[in-house]
Order: C-alpha cells, then structure tokens, then sequence
C-alpha cells in the first residue's frame, strides 16, 4: 500500500476538523451528527501544513463521500458528518484515492493471472484484506485519543 500525500493530508485534515468538533474524552463531538465548530478551509491549511489549493479539492472528495458537511459564508466552514468513533481511516482513504490496494493501478480483486503465476491474486487479496482490517477498525476517535493500532 502507497500512501500518497493526498490521502495524508486528508486524514490530518479530518483529525483537525475532529479535534476542533471534539466536546468530550470519546470524540462523539456531544452530537449525533459528529457537527461541532466549523473549521474554515485556511485554518485545516495553516495549521496542517497543507497547501490550501491541494486541500480544497481533497475536502471537495471529503464532502462528495458524505464525510464532512460545508457551509458557506463568512461563518462557514467544514465538518463532520457523523462522529469521530464513526468515521474510520478506512472511510477517509477511500474517499480520496478509492480502492485501498492496487495492482498495475486496478484494484486487487480486479487483478488475473493465469499459469504460474495464478497463486499471484491470492496473495494480493490477502494484502487487501490485512490492510483493510487496519484501517477500517482505527477510528478518528482512536487517532484522537492516541489508541492507534501497534505496528
């Protein structure tokens, strides 16, 4: 798995706008809706490092995936859509980049071998699935609260 700067980015994106939502110790954010402060588009760039042209289009896919609301004006801003316990790593990488494992570009359960090879999307799948246990058990909520899985 290549984890590209777009899909760093909006992971760190998300924990900010999670962390600027978070009320209580379990990131909930204290709503059903994960709502909480809207966090303004400059502010995710600055504190995050993130050059603002880039993080535009990553919140653009963020919002298209139904993980982060907008509003507009000069009170807008960005955020979640559901809470932080709700919304996992996984979510957020496929939002940005699709499928989690790639072959060639293809997703791994897309992938054909024939011959000696064939035992090849076995092993690619399997990939996908060890990664895909990963990132879709770690919340933000867990990232927030430091419970990340141990390497």
């Amino acid at each position: 798995m290549y984890i590209s700067a777009r899909a760093d980015y909006a992971l760190r994106a998300m924990l900010a706008v999670a962390d600027a939502g978070s009320t209580d110790p379990e990131g909930s954010g204290g709503q059903d809706s994960g709502g909480g402060e809207l966090v303004k588009a400059a502010s995710l760039a600055d504190s995050q490092d993130i050059p603002l042209s880039f993080l535009q289009g990553i919140l653009l896919d963020l919002r298209r995936a139904g993980l982060l609301h907008s509003h507009r004006g000069t009170e807008g801003g960005y955020a979640l859509t559901r809470p932080p316990a709700e919304i996992s790593v996984g979510d957020v990488l496929r939002a940005v980049g699709g499928a989690l494992t790639s072959v060639r570009g293809m997703p791994a359960d897309r992938t054909g071998y024939h011959g000696v090879a064939t035992g090849l999307r076995d092993v690619w799948l399997a990939v996908d699935g060890a990664i895909a246990l990963v990132v879709d058990r770690t919340t933000l909520a867990d990232l927030l609260a430091d419970r990340a899985p141990a390497p």
